[in-house]
């Protein structure tokens, strides 16, 4: 097949140019009207403290129409990815917006931030779980992101117990695939101990025992941090692949995690829940009374009214010993009626009970300020 001429490639880039000329006119023109939606915002309720910005409700129907006028060749997951930027700078122009999460640095928590949030946000790590609440709940960050549960190790209780405490709501969902890698300046051979945070420990725990198996496994505080610890030829670290660079690492194995389906929840924490979008997951946390069958008659509630659980996990409340908190999420919103009536039953029944938040089921990739 013979060569393009070179004409003819000069007249090609220059529609691509003529094309990226109107894009920027119509991209100013969207974020125009983004400004317009943040000031109709704050008119609409003028003693808010602030806006709702993140609006995962309003990110899936976006979302959808842009995949529904999509025919290629971009793929939907392109399409995606380019929107994901488009709606962090339409939000930073509503407002600026400060995002904490589970710290330091380069941790998976982050890049769950970032996946939802996107560049167009100022990111703040927070030491402990505990802070990323508190500086959340005292408006020192707009939202918050921790972990809450992954596919193979299960829940963390210290976010577990934040929700109960805190007057926080979830308002968003994301699902990380979690890849580990080994990280080092020496060589497999050369590693002594090696460095991570527990639970990606256990997630790697049958390659350890195969590939290292007289290395010493110490615990740090986040996989982030055990790569800045692993700067010793005898050292490595389980931790990502931004720790690497970051880090000066050198990646010298890949893909250790001993299930390939690895996937860590994170939940996006604020001062409200998302608003009903017809295919949601409500959370919430209550307790029973001391008698025989009162979980089952709680779990009745659920099921007359044709409510799907898809979470169950309790918790000591640490109120009294032996007592315990249910942590369930469901499918359907506190607004839908079925949910509404079952919560009002359930309260009636139990001693305890508290809405944790709801998001739309289907919006997990970045959060829409329209």
């Amino acid at each position: 097949m013979g060569s393009m001429p070179n004409d003819e490639i000069a007249g090609l880039r220059g529609q691509v140019d003529e094309i990226d000329r109107r894009l920027v006119d119509l991209l100013n023109q969207r974020a125009r009207i983004s400004i317009e939606i943040g000031d109709a915002k704050r008119q609409s309720d003028p003693a808010a403290v602030e806006p709702e910005i993140f609006q995962p409700d309003r990110e899936g129907r976006v979302l959808t129409n842009v995949q529904a006028a999509n025919k290629g060749p971009l793929t939907d997951e392109d399409l995606r990815a380019v929107w994901a930027e488009i709606l962090s700078s339409s939000r930073s122009l509503q407002r600026p917006l400060e995002i904490g999460y589970l710290g330091p640095p380069a941790t998976f928590t982050e890049e769950a931030a970032k996946r939802c949030f996107g560049s167009s946000v100022t990111y703040t790590p927070c030491n402990t779980i505990a802070d990323v609440f508190y500086e959340t709940h005292k408006r020192a960050l707009t939202y918050g992101v921790v972990p809450i549960e992954n596919s193979t190790e299960g829940a963390v209780t210290h976010t577990m117990d934040m929700l109960v405490e805190s007057e926080l709501q979830i308002c968003g969902e994301i699902r990380l695939p979690v890849a580990h890698f080994l990280l080092s300046n020496g060589t497999l051979d050369q590693v002594q101990e090696v460095y991570s945070h527990q639970q990606a420990l256990a997630q790697c725990r049958r390659w350890l025992s195969a590939h290292l198996p007289s290395a010493k496994r110490i615990e740090a505080s986040s996989t982030a941090l055990a790569a800045q610890m692993a700067q010793e030829p005898h050292s490595a670290a389980i931790s990502t692949l931004t720790a690497a660079k970051l880090y000066n690492l050198d990646v010298i194995a890949e893909h250790i995690e001993d299930s390939a389906s690895n996937i860590t929840r994170f939940l996006v924490i604020g001062l409200h829940r998302a608003n009903r979008s017809g295919a949601d997951r409500t959370a919430l946390v209550f307790s029973v009374r001391d008698r025989v069958g009162a979980l089952r008659d709680a779990l009745t509630i659920f099921a007359s009214s044709q409510i799907n659980l898809t979470r169950i996990e309790s918790r000591p409340s640490r109120r009294r010993l032996w007592d315990y908190l249910f942590f369930v999420d469901l499918e359907g919103h506190p607004e839908d009626n079925h949910v509404e009536m079952a919560i009002d039953q359930l309260e009636q029944d139990c001693p305890f009970v508290k809405v944790l938040g709801a998001w739309p089921h289907d919006s997990l990739e970045g959060p829409s300020n329209e």
